[in-house]
């Protein structure tokens, strides 16, 4: 069970079997693999929601991080039916996966800039909907899933707090729902993509123009000069779509756009490693080429993929021992 868990988190059922049968001589048929994985997977499910003990009581370090996102996998047609999306007819291909990151940055490259601490990300997750209908029940669904993760984590132990994420107004009703006293901050690198955009959109076909109005806005940034920063965008609000869209995107964060503030404070300003989370916790297994899933098969091994890359398994195996034993 521990290999096929292993295998079946990491690549296709397919070659789950190939490689079962190359590293250790058993043969498992891929049908049977994923039957396995799954109700595995459904058994770390209902164990996360169990599970918030404290992870560990060594110390913590001076600052956690929590990061929150979404990315969308491919689902089976059938469990689409009547759901609204962004294929040109307004259906949807996808369900999304919420997926919450917490994380320590203490460590620094050669160069001295902040690095992410090995071994010191978690990846809990699952489908989430975006829709509009039914965001109110599911984003509490979700809060609830942050809430024990943190619990396990001992987020709110930690000297300093911070949530990052791209500037996503349910990011923020969570982060301030649930840590209100924990440091805002916007992905600096989302900020300043927003701004390349609009660059292109103000001067289309002038690619060195663009560059440089971008640069510059980049700059004052930077800087924490976003009176100006705002200040340059607003004369071009009456006819560009992409300024009107950009302001409203920096003039509500400003106080979460504090760059020269969080260096002072020596923070990490970037939400990588929550991207890096939704690539490699999710697309890296369920995106692939001709994959489409089910919503019940898909959580089950999002379960079980977040479970394994966040060191949290054999845990998990000791207590499904313990329960066994005393049943």
């Amino acid at each position: 069970m521990r290999m096929v868990a292993n295998v079946a988190a990491r690549v296709s059922f397919d070659e789950s079997g190939t490689l079962l049968g190359e590293l250790a001589t058993v043969t498992v048929d891929p049908k049977q693999i994923e039957r396995r994985a799954e109700a595995l997977g459904r058994e770390v499910a209902a164990d996360e929601k169990q599970e918030i003990s404290p992870l560990e009581q060594t110390p913590l370090p001076p600052a956690l991080y929590l990061g929150m996102d979404g990315t969308g996998i491919p689902i089976r047609s059938a469990e689409l039916t009547g759901r609204s999306g962004k294929q040109a007819d307004g259906t949807a291909k996808t369900r999304e996966v919420e997926l919450c990151t917490i994380w320590s940055v203490e460590a620094r490259d050669k160069e001295g800039h902040l690095v992410r601490d090995q071994g010191s990300v978690s990846y809990p997750a699952a489908i989430e909907s975006a829709a509009t209908a039914d965001t109110s029940e599911l984003r509490s669904e979700f809060a609830g899933r942050v809430l024990r993760e943190t619990s396990r984590r001992r987020f709110c132990e930690a000297e300093r707090t911070v949530v990052i994420g791209d500037g996503a107004p349910w990011i923020w009703n969570i982060a301030q729902e649930l840590f209100p006293k924990a440091i805002q901050i916007v992905d600096r690198f989302h900020v300043k993509q927003h701004l390349s955009d609009l660059a292109k959109a103000l001067h289309p076909g002038k690619p060195s123009q663009a560059k440089l109005w971008a640069e510059q806005r980049h700059d004052q940034l930077d800087d924490g000069k976003l009176a100006a920063l705002l200040g340059e965008i607003r004369p071009f609000m009456n006819s560009s779509e992409e300024a009107r869209k950009c302001y409203r995107y920096i003039r509500p964060n400003r106080h979460r756009m504090r760059y020269p503030r969080f260096r002072q404070m020596d923070l990490c300003t970037s939400s990588g490693v929550v991207e890096a989370g939704c690539k490699v916790a999710i697309a890296t297994r369920l995106k692939r080429a001709g994959m489409h899933w089910t919503v019940l098969g898909s959580n089950a091994i999002i379960a079980l993929r977040c479970c394994i890359l966040s060191g949290y398994f054999e845990g998990f195996r000791e207590r499904q021992s313990v329960h066994q034993a005393a049943a």
